[in-house]
């Protein structure tokens, strides 16, 4: 997670870039769509959707995520325990943009030939 320090160094950058901070690296955008695609998943479901994460990326991803308000954790306490992974109402405005940037990606993997 990201400490206090570069949280304000963040405030002063432009949207955009801020926007790009939270979401990226190798594994959010991955998790971030495999919610968008169900309702809520638990860890294990999560984890098989993603190919190659490991466990300790996922979860230090979940926590950052879930921190930044994209992600939402509910824990059920039942025996045994039960923890289920949402998106949030920001995680969910997310989306559009995410799709047109996907179709974006799409035509220029066509224009220079890659599909």
């Amino acid at each position: 997670m990201k400490d206090k320090d570069s949280d304000h160094k963040n405030s002063s950058i432009c949207p955009l870039t801020y926007a790009l901070d939270l979401i990226g690296g190798k594994w959010r955008l991955p998790i971030i769509w495999a919610l968008s695609q169900n309702e809520t998943l638990r860890y294990n479901e999560l984890k098989r959707k993603i190919d190659g994460i490991t466990n300790m990326m996922l979860s230090q991803c979940l926590k950052e995520m879930e921190a930044y308000g994209i992600v939402n954790r509910q824990q059920f306490m039942e025996i045994p325990p039960r923890v289920e992974y949402s998106l949030t109402e920001e995680g969910k405005n997310l989306m559009p943009a995410l799709v047109s940037l996907a179709k974006w990606g799409k035509h220029m993997k066509s224009k220079n030939g890659q599909l």
